[in-house]
């Protein structure tokens, strides 16, 4: 079976080499020339992960019609708020019948759509043909090949079963899930999240804070999560709460939390923002929120984050507004 991994950063490098180590013929489409070289002469993306050699089954183009000629699975591992030019320039190669994977994780800013439409309105996919990869993986430990565990979510159950034994080996389990639009909507709200944690870290608030905040956290997310078509269930598993609790860990590797740890620190978000990394939670943040908005759902936490983003309050100002709003009965969903 041929994949082809449309994306080089962190993420999809580390996929390329798992999906490689489990044996499956892949390509790997990054638009730098630098990586296509050194993927080619040294077995190494020099942009991301660098310090690790990549298997020779993973051939790296710059052609995305040569990335994808003859693969049975696209995965898709482009940050979302770029995915639309690329899925564009992605249609007239995409091979018929092939299984489209999104590891991509956020909200598409300009319309408020999941990736899933995003996908379905540029590439005119059977929603049978989508799958969304989500959970607690880190690019990093992927690559060191430590054990992971995560969710491919889709509507045809033939389709997820084959992914599931393709991508699965040793050291990466994967599960199936029904509930795209829950996994899609976990993978990306929790990000929101992280940046709070990581804030909580730099203000040094403490433990104590920590877990109060993702609790409560993870309750909003699920309460929008939910209004929008989404499971409950879905945000108490490895999309939901298991990528929630990765992404907020203390010396966590999330750019997302790193993000709001710095801001915490004092440092400014354009300052932060400028290296070639991206933190999805930042756009994602106002796109959580409007929708929010639109859908009456009240998220405390995620407001708060988006008024921080956007310079209207300090963060430590902020830890008093949220610790100073009218008190509440604890209810479920």
């Amino acid at each position: 079976m041929k994949i082809a991994v449309v994306g080089a950063g962190s993420w999809g490098t580390a996929l390329a080499g798992h999906l490689s180590r489990a044996g499956r013929e892949v390509s790997l489409w990054a638009r730098e020339p630098e990586i296509v070289e050194g993927v080619r002469t040294r077995r190494r993306n020099p942009l991301f992960l660098p310090e690790f050699e990549l298997p020779t089954g993973v051939q790296a183009t710059s052609d995305i019609a040569e990335a994808v000629a003859g693969a049975a699975v696209v995965v898709f591992v482009v940050p979302v708020q770029f995915a639309r030019a690329v899925l564009r320039e992605l249609s007239p190669h995409l091979p018929a019948g092939a299984a489209f994977v999104s590891a991509s994780k956020g909200i598409e800013v300009v319309s408020l759509a999941r990736m899933d439409e995003v996908v379905t309105a540029e590439l005119g996919l059977a929603q049978g043909r989508f799958v969304a990869l989500s959970g607690p993986s880190f690019a990093r430990e992927v690559a060191e090949g430590r054990p992971t565990a995560a969710v491919l979510a889709g509507r045809n159950g033939s389709t997820l079963n084959e992914l599931q034994r393709a991508f699965s080996n040793e050291m990466f389990r994967f599960y199936t899930a029904s509930d795209v639009i829950g996994v899609e909507l976990a993978g990306a709200l929790k990000n929101v999240i992280a940046i709070a944690a990581g804030m909580a870290e730099g203000l040094r608030l403490g433990q104590n804070a920590t877990a109060a905040l993702l609790t409560r956290g993870l309750h909003e997310i699920a309460r929008l999560g939910v209004r929008l078509g989404g499971r409950e269930e879905t945000f108490r598993g490895l999309a939901g709460m298991g990528d929630l609790v990765l992404t907020c860990y203390p010396g966590s590797f999330s750019r997302n939390r790193s993000v709001g740890e710095r801001l915490g620190l004092g440092e400014k978000l354009p300052d932060i923002l400028a290296g070639r990394e991206v933190a999805e939670g930042v756009t994602t943040t106002s796109a959580a929120a409007e929708l929010a908005r639109r859908n009456a759902v009240e998220m405390p936490i995620t407001f708060t984050v988006e008024a921080i983003l956007d310079g209207r309050i300090a963060p430590r100002e902020a830890v008093t507004a949220l610790m100073t709003r009218s008190l509440k009965e604890e209810a479920v969903l």
